[in-house]
């Protein structure tokens, strides 16, 4: 199982990276995933992402505290907004798509905005 993990942190660490430079694709989740896998599988990968010098407080803070800080918090309803701007106008989906791509993102942005910053 450590080398399915390692794997998978490294997938994760390449979604991440992916991520800082598509503006549609988060970087945090992924690299808190990453870390995870390398938590079980290892501790140098870990500490190496913990002790990033830009992501680290962002995955220390979601370790110690479950925290999302307020900017990426702001983001993620930017994001999600224009997303579904995006996929109305795009797609023309009918009412029942609509709402139905509407309650998930809106089950997200709780998620996110029910966290502390």
């Amino acid at each position: 199982m450590r080398y399915v993990f390692l794997a998978l942190g490294f997938f994760f660490v390449a979604l991440g990276f992916i991520g800082a430079f598509l503006p549609v694709l988060p970087t945090t989740p992924f690299l808190i995933l990453a870390a995870a896998c390398f938590a079980r599988s290892s501790q140098r990968l870990e500490l190496w992402l913990l002790d990033h010098p830009r992501f680290g407080p962002l995955l220390r803070d979601w370790r110690l505290r479950g925290a999302i800080p307020r900017k990426a918090k702001m983001m993620a309803l930017i994001g999600t907004g224009l997303g579904f701007f995006l996929f109305w106008f795009g797609s023309n989906p009918g009412p029942l798509l609509a709402l139905s791509v509407a309650a998930l993102m809106l089950t997200g942005l709780i998620y996110v905005f029910t966290r502390p910053s």
